[in-house]
């Protein structure tokens, strides 16, 4: 293969707080490595649309601390076509990128893969997305701040609910994983979480109303995953409402609260790690891999097992949250 002297990178999907500190590790060790930058806004929307630019160090001063992506993002339909990926390869070519290395994720890595594949393209993905939902690693970059600001809120929420004796359902994001949820759950001390996981196998809101649910407590905040499957805090309130009418229920969807904010250290770290072993990774010749971190170690992940694999949930953390919350 080819030597790498150019290597872009960009944001794609979802922002995760953490992008920025990643889009600063990958800038540097490139350069440390006497490899060019070319930032990418606009993930493969700006790639289409020619929306590149030089990376100094300088570009990646001062941002490590900040939410968000100065990248900027974007959801592309164009490039899921043959045209557009056509397009997004030809502005590579012009612009002397070897590589790529491709900050999302799960729909971000699906798009690298399927590019990679086509023109035998080099590209290495960083996990960034508040879901946690990637197989292969045990968290991705954004998650452990989500998770933070979903228990400063459950915090204030508690505050209002103990004082009016009601039943809170507290909606957080997670479309397909329950991980949000349920480790918040934990966290913040809530009652119970509805999670896509398991509503697909049993209705957890009967259960959790007919096991002596708020016998010995005034009031009860429940976590929720946003997903069809658990029909999101609104389905759910809306049940009790009709179900089991002596509750006064109230419903707090956090929205996109969580995907904003300074990133904590743990993903500051993390973010970093990553953002460096990306540049390892590819000056090793690896491709179409994403960067995991299993056990504290950084791993290479296959982008089709990250992609195709859902990533299990871990059953003993149920358990954990139901004894604790009796």
């Amino acid at each position: 293969m080819a030597e790498i002297k150019c290597i872009g990178v960009m944001t794609s999907g979802g922002d995760a707080p953490g992008m920025n500190a990643a889009i600063r590790a990958v800038t540097r060790a490139a350069i440390a490595n006497k490899i060019m930058v070319k930032g990418i806004y606009r993930g493969y929307k700006g790639l289409i649309a020619n929306e590149i630019e030089d990376f100094k160090t300088q570009n990646v001063s001062n941002i490590i601390q900040r939410g968000g992506t100065i990248l900027k993002t974007a959801r592309s339909e164009t490039f899921k076509t043959p045209e557009g990926m056509q397009e997004a390869y030809e502005t590579l070519v012009k612009h002397g990128i070897d590589a790529l290395v491709v900050i999302g994720g799960d729909g971000s890595l699906t798009g690298a893969r399927s590019f990679a594949q086509k023109y035998n393209f080099p590209i290495v993905g960083i996990p960034g997305t508040i879901d946690n939902d990637l197989y292969g690693t045990d968290t991705t970059i954004g998650y452990d701040t989500a998770l933070n600001t979903i228990v400063e809120c459950v915090d204030k929420i508690r505050d209002t609910a103990s004082s009016h004796e009601r039943l809170f359902f507290i909606e957080v994001m997670g479309r397909d994983a329950g991980f949000l949820a349920l480790n918040g759950a934990i966290a913040s001390g809530a009652e119970a979480a509805i999670i896509p996981e398991i509503s697909l196998h049993k209705d957890q809101l009967a259960e959790m109303i007919e096991t002596g649910f708020r016998k010995s407590k005034n009031s009860s905040i429940v976590l929720v995953a946003e997903s069809e499957v658990t029909g999101g805090a609104m389905g759910v309130a809306e049940r009790v409402k009709n179900e089991y009418p002596q509750f006064d229920v109230r419903v707090s969807i956090l929205g996109h609260l969580q995907r904003g904010g300074s990133p904590s250290a743990q993903d500051r770290i993390l973010a970093t790690r990553m953002g460096v072993a990306a540049i390892e990774a590819l000056l090793e010749d690896q491709r179409n891999v994403m960067v995991g971190i299993q056990n504290d170690e950084i791993v290479l992940v296959p982008f089709v097992k990250a992609i195709k694999n859902d990533k299990p949930l871990d059953p003993s953390l149920l358990n954990v949250l139901e004894i604790v919350s009796q």
